[in-house]
């Protein structure tokens, strides 16, 4: 009864301030006979509707309502006295609002799921410093314009938070810079003119003037050459004005010009509103009002803590937020223990299966004829030890495929087309090396049952198809991957034979469809292993290249699913993995990234597929939960790996990695390595030298392949940790 009555009081103070805050609103009191006339007032499920809410953590709301959540316009007031005036969309920020701190300091402008995203003002405790222009993910980002509380004036472009790019810097005594940043300081070239009239105009590094350049002081005497704040560096030429007996000394530039002319910093905020937690008001009778709320941790769990009559009140963070909203809403049953999110009840197969009427159907028949065709040929059983000429990229098989059929070829009722084997024994041989049943191959791919095509092509322009049983995929592939594979494939043998537990993507044949007729369209196809073959459902799938740009899922958080492929920005785990899986793991990555950087291969990428188990851990650490890993002898490394993932949080919403945060799950895990055909051709560099004039060059995926291993090793290195004993 004490817990029921301090929650009591605390609900009725928080009702007095949220009053005097917004004015002389209705209030429903929380009393037996004001509950059964809301109960008389329950709207429909799916209707908006204007409601008011005082939570029992101290919380206000009030504006539009949907399904226990905000939806439309509304006001959220925080206890600690933030407070967000503005559109909702189930339960986040998203659209026009402002927000404002308790300092004083506010935002309006542009949110994007709970984070400054967008055109909007920020506004400094006092009015002090204010920032005009584009944010994204609670960053400057884009053009804008920062007045300080110095009086001094930045407009020009922005990185991450920082001056990037060009911009001019003013400050108030009258001295401005002009050219290029970087990371938040002046940088390449640029130009300065100081309020007694001297300038330098030339290279610039880490703020100061380096390389070549001249500074012209007041009385037109000039020091041209080569800048640097190390005397000994310096290689300069004096060039006195008229009738000049001054002595000038060049490093007056670095003590007294300089000096005064210091790039103001940034303005801290001590918490962003995509930080806040949100109290909601979750109720197990659709829209009731009356049902008293559940608190639930991030986890799902419920907190023994809280008191039971308030024990339905959901406090969600924003990372718990995205990753629950992420889930298909149609599918959703009640949190999992020992998962981040709820998970589906139901999860759908992928693809959309291809029937007669399929703009596809006669592709998929012809893929089926000609796989039938190569892998029921006869032959002798091959050896382990193939000669050199097996993989000559000539070496290659045509078989014509009349309707009414032939000598080698059975009747169809598809059109003629011609059917195409490349390196037909050196995919034979792969094929035994990976334990492959040649009948149990064809019943995959070409048994009674239909392909799946994948919802929409990749990124490439690629087509991908499932088989039934999920074993194989089949990819369209383009001319230069067929060459790049053809190319590197003896290698790719050779790889494979020597080390048992690369991740490499296994490749069983290579083949192409030439259609007859007036097109004469050709279809090149790979045939490949699927990773997620399995019981498990994959809850989560990551793609991580260990680049940054453009490397967070662009849908639509209410249309990503679990089969949605998230990307580098979009992953808050880091991956544990027992002692002897971590050590196997690092040496393969190791040996990997080096085949893969000998064959100057380029943007490929760890594919990660988590099932979150159903038991329950424990957040303070390994101590008493009932971990289990799998005996690394016999298994196979990437395939059914028992570990744990460590929710991870970023300071900086943009940086890859983030800190630990020491809330484990339990999971099984699926990874390797994938799209592993892509040449550093000229498309790829001309790719990265127009990227390079926009972003950092780092942040780019389309790098040479040296750099390309070095930064994804790297990166994978860092997120895949050692099990804590």
């Amino acid at each position: 009864m004490k817990a029921w009555e301090a929650t009591i009081r605390k609900t009725q103070a928080a009702k007095k301030q949220a009053t005097s805050i917004f004015g002389s609103a209705h209030v429903a009191h929380v009393d037996d006979e004001d509950q059964t006339e809301q109960q008389d007032q329950i709207p429909a499920a799916g209707e908006v509707y204007h409601a008011e809410r005082y939570l029992s953590n101290g919380d206000y709301y009030t504006g539009h309502w949907l399904d226990g959540f905000p939806h439309g316009f509304g006001k959220y007031w925080w206890t600690d006295g933030c407070m967000y005036v503005g559109d909702w969309l189930k339960g986040k920020t998203m659209g026009r609002g402002t927000f404002t701190w308790p300092s004083g300091a506010t935002y309006d402008g542009e949110f994007k799921s709970g984070y400054m995203d967008g055109e909007g003002v920020y506004t400094g405790q006092n009015g002090a410093d204010t920032y005009r222009g584009h944010w994204i993910m609670n960053l400057k980002h884009g053009h804008g314009v920062k007045e300080y509380a110095n009086d001094d004036r930045y407009e020009g472009e922005w990185f991450r938070g920082l001056q990037q790019g060009n911009g001019k810097y003013k400050w108030k005594d009258g001295s401005y810079y002009i050219g290029e940043w970087k990371n938040g300081k002046m940088c390449d070239k640029g130009k300065i003119m100081f309020s007694d009239g001297s300038m330098y105009e030339g290279e610039w590094d880490e703020g100061l003037p380096k390389g070549d350049g001249a500074f012209k002081f007041a009385d037109a005497c000039e020091y041209c050459g080569r800048w640097s704040k190390d005397p000994a560096e310096q290689n300069l030429t004096l060039s006195l004005c008229d009738g000049c007996d001054v002595g000038h000394d060049p490093q007056q530039v670095y003590n007294v010009y300089l000096k005064n002319s210091e790039i103001s910093p940034q303005d801290k905020v001590p918490i962003m509103p995509s930080q806040k937690k949100l109290a909601i008001w979750r109720s197990s009778k659709g829209n009731e009002p009356s049902v008293r709320p559940r608190r639930m941790s991030v986890e799902g769990r419920l907190d023994g803590e809280i008191d039971k009559e308030f024990s339905k009140m959901a406090m969600l963070d924003d990372n718990e937020r995205n990753m629950k909203s992420r889930d298909d809403s149609s599918l959703l049953s009640s949190s999992s223990e020992g998962s981040p999110f709820r998970i589906p009840n139901i999860v759908k197969r992928q693809g959309e299966t291809i029937s007669k009427g399929h703009k596809n159907y006669e592709l998929m028949l012809n893929l089926q004829l000609g796989i039938r065709h190569s892998v029921g040929r006869p032959g002798p059983v091959p050896s382990l030890d193939l000669k050199s000429s097996a993989f000559n990229p000539k070496e290659k098989v045509w078989t014509r495929f009349p309707p009414e059929g032939s000598k080698y070829t059975p009747p169809h009722q598809s059109s003629e087309f011609r059917w195409k084997d490349y390196c037909p024994l050196v995919f034979r041989t792969l094929r035994m090396l990976f334990k492959v049943d040649a009948a149990d191959y064809m019943l995959s791919i070409c048994g009674d049952s239909a392909l799946r095509e994948l919802s929409s092509p990749g990124k490439s322009g690629s087509f991908f198809y499932l088989t039934h049983d999920d074993r194989y995929m089949i990819k369209t592939i383009k001319k230069t991957e067929v060459k790049a594979i053809l190319r590197m494939l003896s290698a790719y043998y050779n790889h494979f034979r020597s080390f048992e537990h690369t991740l490499l993507t296994k490749f069983y044949g290579l083949h192409c469809v030439k259609l007859t007729g007036a097109t004469q369209k050709k279809v090149r196809f790979i045939i490949m292993g699927n990773l997620f073959c399995t019981d498990h459902v994959i809850h989560r799938r990551f793609d991580l290249k260990g680049s940054s740009l453009g490397r967070l899922t662009d849908k639509p958080e209410s249309e990503i699913q679990t089969t949605t492929i998230l990307k580098d920005l979009d992953l808050k785990f880091m991956f544990r993995l027992d002692k002897n899986w971590i050590q196997e793991f690092r040496r393969q990555i190791n040996r990997d990234s080096n085949f893969l950087e000998q064959e100057r291969i380029m943007d490929y990428s760890l594919l990660v597929g988590l099932h979150f188990k159903d038991n329950k851990l424990d957040d303070c650490g390994a101590g008493d939960s009932t971990y289990h890993v799998s005996d690394p002898g016999g298994a196979k490394l990437g395939i059914n790996v028992h570990a744990r993932v460590e929710r991870m949080e970023r300071k900086n919403e943009l940086e890859l990695i983030g800190e630990p945060t020491g809330v484990y799950y339990d999971v099984i895990m699926f990874f390797g390595i994938i799209d592993i055909l892509q040449d550093y051709d000229i498309t790829k560099k001309l790719e990265h030298a127009y990227k390079s004039f926009q972003y950092d060059a780092t942040s780019i995926s389309a790098v040479d392949p040296r750099q390309y291993s070095r930064r994804f090793r790297d990166f994978i290195l860092k997120i895949f940790l050692e099990e804590e004993a």
